[in-house]
């Protein structure tokens, strides 16, 4: 069973603050950084370390930072499919509070540039029984042939569907799991309430909907639960919630790749996220592959 997530690959750039700044006003960091980031990055290589086989599908600028990306993706990654565009790689900027919330703007020239099933050979390498995963990155027109061709072939699709672009959605019918959080759940359905809005998420066409609810762990709806129900997150003091969502898709695809039904891949997902919220960082904050295999172990015996 393999894992093949389709995304996007960007430099990070953090900055660390005490409080975020007013419109208009300019705040200096306490500390700032470059590092190795992207929601499909960052998903793959999670998943990566779970020990799950994983090929990622990614768009590069022809520049110094998309060999810098390049670089760092080998590290990690035994398949990387990274085609390259004659256009800036994308960036991320990723403002830090003292909290730990975040908020993020992001450059995504070569994510939407990126036609996966047209510039790849994606297509003829899915088989049944893998799991495809995508985010919202790339343009819906671009996930939804992702998910329709793994669909095609068999596979198993998941969509994270973060970040939203409301004027170019994907097809959530395509997608068995459809996760998002708490924030994105309210913006696609305009529920408060997270069990009305995983009903209304569901209603849309998604098999199983996963909505991450941070500290309070996650609410699950799907045909294999006979409802909706929730599971909590292990309590920790959240130093940096940037990528923990990330983390959480790639250990949950990882999950479903060793065998895991829904319930015990999110429980597994939400103790590596609950690592990550404790560290600095968006991909330097996932857990290593020992971690990992301490936490299936443990899920497993559960």
């Amino acid at each position: 069973m393999h894992v093949h997530v389709v995304g996007n690959a960007c430099v990070d750039t953090i900055f660390r603050v005490g409080r975020f700044p007013a419109a208009g006003e300019t705040l200096n960091a306490s500390s700032y950084a470059d590092g190795l980031g992207g929601k499909g990055a960052n998903q793959a290589v999670a998943a990566a370390r779970t020990g799950a086989a994983v090929t990622f599908w990614t768009a590069l600028g022809n520049d110094r930072a998309g060999a810098w990306i390049r670089s760092r993706l080998d590290r990690e990654l035994s398949d990387l499919e990274a085609i390259e565009f004659d256009l800036p790689s994308d960036r991320s900027t990723i403002v830090i509070g003292a909290g730990g919330e975040n908020f993020i703007v992001s450059g995504v020239a070569c994510s939407e540039a990126f036609d996966p099933i047209a510039q790849t050979a994606l297509a003829g390498r899915i088989a049944s029984g893998d799991i495809v995963v995508c985010q919202g990155n790339l343009r819906g027109a671009a996930i939804d042939a992702c998910l329709r061709a793994a669909q095609e072939n068999g596979a198993r699709t998941v969509l994270n569907a973060s970040p939203i672009d409301a004027a170019a959605l994907p097809d959530f019918g395509l997608a068995q799991v459809l996760v998002v959080n708490q924030s994105e759940a309210k913006a696609l359905t305009g529920q408060d309430d997270m069990a009305a809005a995983a009903d209304a998420l569901a209603a849309k066409g998604a098999e199983t909907v996963v909505i991450t609810l941070g500290a309070e762990g996650c609410l699950a709806l799907g045909p294999d639960q006979g409802g909706s129900f929730r599971l909590p997150a292990p309590r920790v003091e959240a130093l940096d919630t940037s990528g923990a969502g990330d983390v959480f898709c790639g250990c949950l695809a990882g999950g479903f790749a060793k065998g895991m039904s829904v319930a015990p891949a999110l429980t597994f997902a939400l103790a590596a996220a609950a690592i990550a919220v404790t560290r600095p960082g968006t991909l330097i904050s996932c857990p290593s592959a020992s971690e990992m295999a301490a936490l299936i172990d443990q899920t497993e015996l559960s």
